[in-house]
């Protein structure tokens, strides 16, 4: 009789658990029913449309005279040669470049920005005025940063170059942005200067969160700072360290702004961004230009859960 009260009991208090739970849920997703909302006519309806005018030929001088030409914007065969977005070279040639500066970039801006968090993590006298002033690049607009470094690179009057030959580092001015063996470079060095900030303050919110019990017991035991850092800070703060890289590799491969302004549609530089830019408004072909974007929102996308699954895959396994 006894067990049959408890069974009972048990069952009503997992019924209760369960009814608590739905009502949590079905009041999420009404609190969250206006965003979405929102979202979807913010977002999803110029992202269907683009998808849409990637299948037409949609010129910018007249959208109302458009066609449905299926997939030719991708590629088409018309005596015996292909054409279309996926056959073009410039348009592989953007692939790569995006991709190469997404790598290089999110990289060294995870290492200089874990380095950063890790000394903005610790007690100095001064600190909160550090913190402050680290974020002064970040928070400048792209384009002003990409302006202002536009001229501090110039091969005549930057700053740059000046500063190299007084010092004897090179013997002529570099037009940095110009030569094709520095043109990327140039772009990277500038993105890793103000992006760099982003990645350490998210970092650094994750060590805010570490208890300080563990670093004590670990400095009782003697064991050494950097078998701590690998041991237990890395695997820690492994959540916050992927939701910066994602984050970042988001920004990355969408990049435009500052490409641009530094390098405008110089091959050698060229973002998916910028190529899709350059079809959609210089040669004014919207529907080419629509389906390159519509390709580089399916490459972010297959990227974004790529970095996701590996996350997912990193963060399961046991951190010793």
């Amino acid at each position: 009789m006894t067990l049959a009260l408890s069974a009972n009991g048990a069952g009503n208090k997992r019924m209760q658990k369960s009814d608590l739970t739905s009502a949590r849920i079905r009041s999420a997703w009404l609190f969250l029913s206006p965003m979405l909302i929102v979202l979807a006519v913010v977002a999803g309806w110029p992202l269907l449309r683009t998808i849409w005018l990637g299948f037409t030929d949609a010129n910018l001088t007249d959208l109302s005279q458009t066609t449905f030409i299926g997939l030719e914007n991708y590629y088409v065969t018309f005596d015996g040669e292909a054409y279309g977005v996926l056959v073009d070279p410039d348009w592989w040639n953007a692939v790569w470049n995006t991709l190469w500066f997404t790598v290089v970039s999110v990289s060294l801006e995870t290492i200089f920005g874990l380095f950063i968090a890790l000394v903005l993590n610790a007690e100095f006298k001064g600190r909160g005025f550090v913190r402050a002033a680290v974020l002064i690049p970040w928070a400048i607009p792209t384009v002003v940063s990409a302006q202002m470094w536009g001229w501090m690179l110039h091969d005549q009057f930057g700053v740059l170059n000046e500063i190299l030959l007084t010092i004897g580092l090179i013997s002529q001015p570099i037009a940095w942005t110009a030569d094709p063996d520095t043109a990327m470079w140039a772009v990277i060095m500038v993105d890793v200067w103000k992006t760099t900030p982003f990645m350490a303050l998210l970092i650094l919110a994750g060590l805010q969160m570490l208890p300080g019990d563990i670093y004590e017991a670990a400095r009782v035991d003697g064991v050494h700072p950097v078998r701590v850092f690998f041991k237990v800070t890395l695997p820690l703060i492994k959540p916050a360290l992927m939701v910066a890289i994602v984050f970042r590799a988001l920004d990355a491969l969408r990049i435009f702004d500052l490409i641009y302004v530094l390098t405008s549609n110089s091959s050698d530089t060229m973002s998916m961004s910028v190529y899709a830019r350059q079809q959609l408004v210089d040669f004014q072909e919207v529907g080419y230009g629509s389906a390159a974007a519509t390709l580089l929102f399916l490459i972010v996308a297959v990227m974004t859960t790529l970095t996701l699954m590996a996350g997912n895959v990193k963060l399961s396994e046991d951190p010793r």
